[in-house]
């Protein structure tokens, strides 16, 4: 019994020990107007390659709620599968035409059809062969240290391991680039860095919504 005890009481250590070693990059994404950018995806790879840590992929979720793609900007990591759920009392036709991955769901509704597989870093755009309208995208990251920014600008990568990085940020008023690369961040363990960038963001160009008078199932 004591022996299970202590084993269980290093093991709580290690844990917290590990989460006690942990730094955070604060960020706040403005554009060339100096007016605060949201859905920018902000990435931290180790200068050192060595402590890249085996990326963790993920089960994700990219809603069709009210004829959008819900989130607008998707940050997943390589390897992940992504579920598109149909939530809307339409049937959606989601496909992809981008180099990092091409595919296509045909017509469904209700619950999300087989997922994708995203294994390939980069950018995905997404669009539906209903609604022109439809919009999406999802950055694939080679990192798994990465956020995306809030309305007013700010985003928070947590848990980063002592050491210097690269940083990059993306938008998709930046285009179809990997994004831009920034200069070299340190990290402290148990701190948080901050950090302002200002990009230049192009207004993105979209297909204008049509209403309801197209009829129902539109």
């Amino acid at each position: 019994m004591q022996i299970l005890k202590f084993k269980r009481w290093a093991a709580i250590c290690l844990f917290l020990s590990g989460l006690a070693h942990a730094g955070e990059l604060r960020v706040f994404v403005k554009d060339q107007h100096a007016k605060p950018v949201g859905d920018a995806v902000l990435l931290l790879t180790p200068v050192d390659p060595s402590k890249m840590p085996r990326l963790k992929p993920k089960d994700e979720v990219v809603d069709q709620i009210d004829k959008e793609f819900m989130p607008y900007v998707k940050p997943v990591v390589a390897g992940s599968k992504i579920f598109f759920p149909n939530k809307d009392n339409v049937r959606h036709h989601v496909y992809s035409f981008s180099p990092t991955k091409s595919f296509e769901i045909q017509l469904y509704s209700g619950k999300s059809a087989a997922p994708v597989v995203l294994d390939k870093p980069g950018i995905v755009v997404l669009g539906c062969n209903i609604h022109d309208w439809m919009l999406g995208y999802i950055y694939v990251a080679d990192t798994p240290y990465f956020a995306k920014s809030k309305a007013d600008g700010t985003a928070l990568i947590e848990g980063l391991p002592e050491g210097d990085y690269q940083i990059r940020i993306w938008h998709p008023g930046m285009g179809m680039i990997a994004g831009e690369t920034g200069k070299q961040v340190s990290i402290n363990d148990e701190s948080t860095g901050q950090l302002n960038w200002q990009i230049n963001v192009k207004p993105v160009t979209r297909i204008s919504r049509k209403n309801s008078s197209q009829g129902p199932g539109y």
